[in-house]
């Protein structure tokens, strides 16, 4: 081994040891933060019901202060006149009037008490509040620390790689352009070639009826072969969208979509499909009209092929600064939380939003149709 490659490995292992030290913090940091934020949430709960009780006891002892205040002057007003009232008068106001003092005490401290509890409470909620803020930073800081080992670090390592290197990646892209050639020879080869193969024998079919059968069955199976030329054509259209829509460059997102919808709908009568564009129409950058005009596709062909759909509606809005795009169908829709093998075609939308730093939802249970949410910034 080159002393170059052994520098390479033992740079690797130093920023893959890095990386789990920082994430482990990471980590740490974020669960402190959460611990923080439920500690939070609670006192401020009992912030708020400590208020509540503050402001009822001030209510109650501001009424009982002036009960107590009444209570006095008729005491006065007694002891001025007491040869007016017998003994058990004079002591029942006394023993009232003592008994509401107590009361007003008793809810004067328990107010004090409160109103203590309160600025304690206060006074914890902002300590947390600088710890929250303080683990947040201290987060974003680590994440750019994170971002920087697992990419631009490993960049050194790139840095360091000689010509071979270049070369694998150079193979590396023939392989890629070779097993899409692949998936579009098996493409041709199960879809419009088997078709074209079975027309050929269905025409020999025609002619053999027409002589055997006379012409009303020959008829019949010649609508079995336009619809099965029609069915290639189609195949063969859907090929060429996959490789890129034409119009796309020519016409823009919304017109290419309607054609792409219409002929989708003429291709499976059964469907309904409507589309509607709401904003004013305009160009976009050619990535995120490739990127959008693939969504839709995607999200309308899995609804074609899956879901079993009676109508699709296909909504697309375009702001000044997003677009957003809903695709909805009525079928048999499924359940979100179950992963299938080899749903490529989810994978590879989400892939897609992700790219260009948007958003996808989908929303769907089984028997109640499914919703596609797809929301785009446009810088």
């Amino acid at each position: 081994m080159s002393v170059q490659k052994t520098g390479d490995i033992a740079l690797d292992h130093i920023i893959d040891e890095m990386v789990d030290t920082v994430t482990n913090s990471k980590d740490e940091i974020f669960q402190i933060g959460e611990e923080s934020r439920n500690e939070f949430e609670k006192l401020n709960k009992e912030l708020n019901e400590t208020k509540k009780q503050v402001i009822s006891l001030i209510d109650e002892g501001d009424k009982l202060d002036q009960k107590v205040r009444s209570s006095r002057m008729r005491l006065s007003e007694v002891s001025k006149h007491f040869q007016k009232y017998s003994e058990e008068e004079i002591r029942k106001v006394y023993e009232q009037t003592h008994g509401l003092q107590m009361d007003l005490s008793m809810k004067r401290e328990k107010e004090k008490q409160l109103r203590e509890r309160r600025d304690d409470l206060e006074i914890r909620l902002r300590n947390l509040e600088e710890t929250i803020g303080r683990a947040e930073a201290l987060g974003g800081k680590i994440s750019v620390v994170l971002n920087y080992l697992t990419e631009d670090f490993k960049h050194v390592s790139d840095a360091l790689e000689d010509a071979k290197e270049k070369q694998e990646f150079g193979l590396q892209i023939i392989e890629a352009q070779e097993e899409e050639r692949r998936r579009l020879s098996r493409e041709i080869h199960d879809g419009p070639a088997q078709m074209l193969a079975n027309v050929m024998l269905r025409s020999d079919l025609v002619d053999r009826t027409y002589r055997e059968r006379g012409v009303e069955e020959a008829m019949q199976e010649v609508k079995s072969v336009r619809a099965l030329v029609r069915s290639a054509l189609y195949e063969v259209r859907r090929i060429i969208y996959d490789l890129r829509p034409m119009a796309l460059d020519d016409l823009g997102l919304i017109p290419t979509l309607k054609k792409y919808l219409a002929t989708i709908e003429d291709y499976n009568k059964s469907i309904h499909i409507s589309f509607a564009s709401f904003g004013k129409e305009r160009r976009l950058d050619t990535k995120y009209e490739v990127a959008l005009f693939r969504l839709v596709q995607e999200a309308v062909q899995n609804a074609v092929k899956h879901a079993e759909p009676k109508e699709i509606k296909v909504k697309v809005e375009l702001k000044s600064n997003a677009v957003m795009i809903v695709v909805k169908d009525d079928g048999k829709g499924f359940d979100t939380t179950q992963k299938k093998e080899k749903s490529f075609g989810l994978v590879g939308m989400r892939e897609r939003v992700d790219m260009l730093e948007g958003e996808l939802n989908i929303d769907s249970s089984v028997g109640e149709g499914t919703i596609v949410t797809i929301h785009l910034p446009i810088n």
